[in-house]
């Protein structure tokens, strides 16, 4: 009988989440355990799918952009430039200059709240209570631009095919060099508290490992790449929005374990200050909208646009069929991708590492299931 030594094994199947705190929404992840050690892993997705892509299908081109917003809701600027690069491509239409920039410097901002988000939870996952106070805080600040510029906190609708509704509020340009002034100091604090801790450095280095190679392998991309020695970030690679014009640097860290992946986030939270003081300075005067007719209605084609969200590789592919309704609409979400690779991160770590790792991916399940 198959069964009969049951009751000798060792192995234990266990049930991680759907409702667990540290998986970060309703993930659920069967671990097969030998004690405390993981031997294999599941991830069970699909508990908060909302229909995404078909519901893109069902409405106007227009109509869809709020739509997008509500996938990775802690980036949701991303979400939505990504969406507008890939409609502007089907209907052959740039942003103007001014739009660009603008778009460049709220992207950012959010690239900013997204990791400041991961880096509360993170430390909270991992026992360490203080970093989520301090977060937080500077968080705040970036959601009261946001909230200023478009009047949306969380899912903020900030862009439009063809550019921006929106034009700046009265001191815009001063509110974003303040933030950047501020924030530099504050990192320099997180990492006082964090990275030469030692309980922190214990619980992090070497856990969850990954190469370049595997990565490549398993589509990672993001953050996680980088940490694993891959020098590759989509505004370099294949520049959108104007990144070709700012001088900024790809961090990244050659041993592929949770605690690269915290210093390589660190560092893209400095080069995003970097960035947003180049785009302050060089903002010029002139039209935030390109010409976008009434009824948008792009012609027969189909389009894929990939841009660097915060969590990695965000891309859309839309097919027009020459109506007011995408034919077709896909979405490549990161978090969705590089979840694939958990089960060969914490593949002979401890439970406790499976926490560490999930962490250290910075899934959004909102993402993941769409």
């Amino acid at each position: 009988m198959p069964d009969a030594t049951f009751l000798d094994s060792t192995e234990l199947v266990l049930n991680m989440g759907p409702q667990h705190p540290s998986t970060h929404g309703v993930l659920r992840v069967i671990l097969k355990l030998d004690g405390e050690k993981v031997l294999g892993t599941e991830c069970v997705i699909g508990y908060l799918h909302r229909g995404v892509e078909k519901i893109g299908e069902n409405r106007t081109w227009a109509q869809f952009n709020p739509y997008v917003d509500r996938m990775d809701y802690v980036a949701a600027v991303s979400n939505g430039l990504g969406y507008c690069l890939a409609v502007e491509k089907l209907l052959n239409v740039v942003a103007p200059p001014r739009a660009q920039a603008i778009r460049v410097i709220l992207a950012e901002l959010n690239r900013i709240g997204s990791h400041l988000l991961w880096l509360g939870t993170h430390a909270l996952d991992i026992g360490a209570i203080t970093p989520v106070f301090y977060c937080f805080r500077e968080r705040e600040e970036s959601l009261k631009i946001l909230e200023q510029y478009c009047g949306a906190r969380l899912t903020t609708h900030a862009f439009r095919i063809g550019g921006l509704q929106y034009e700046t509020y009265e001191g815009f340009e001063k509110d974003i060099l303040a933030f950047c002034d501020m924030f530099g100091p504050k990192l320099d604090e997180y990492e006082e508290l964090l990275t030469e801790n030692r309980i922190w450095v214990g619980r992090l280095k070497n856990v969850g490992s990954i190469t370049g190679d595997e990565c490549k392998q398993y589509g990672v991309t993001g953050p996680l790449l980088r940490a694993s020695g891959v020098k590759w970030d989509i505004r370099k690679a294949f520049p959108y929005s104007g990144y070709e014009k700012y001088d900024f640097e790809i961090p990244t860290r050659q041993n592929g374990d949770t605690y690269d992946r915290y210093m390589v986030r660190m560092q893209e939270m400095r080069q995003s200050t970097r960035i947003m003081r180049q785009a302050v300075e060089g903002l010029a005067a002139g039209p935030i909208m390109a010409k976008v007719p009434k009824v948008i209605k792009p012609p027969v084609g189909e389009a894929y646009v990939s841009i660097e969200a915060p969590k990695g590789e965000l891309g859309y592919y839309v097919v027009s069929d020459g109506s007011a309704q995408p034919y077709r609409v896909r979405v490549r979400p990161p978090s969705f991708v590089n979840l694939q690779a958990l089960d060969r991160m914490v593949r002979g770590a401890l439970v406790a590492d499976v926490v560490a790792v999930i962490g250290t991916l910075d899934i959004v399940l909102g993402e993941v299931d769409r």
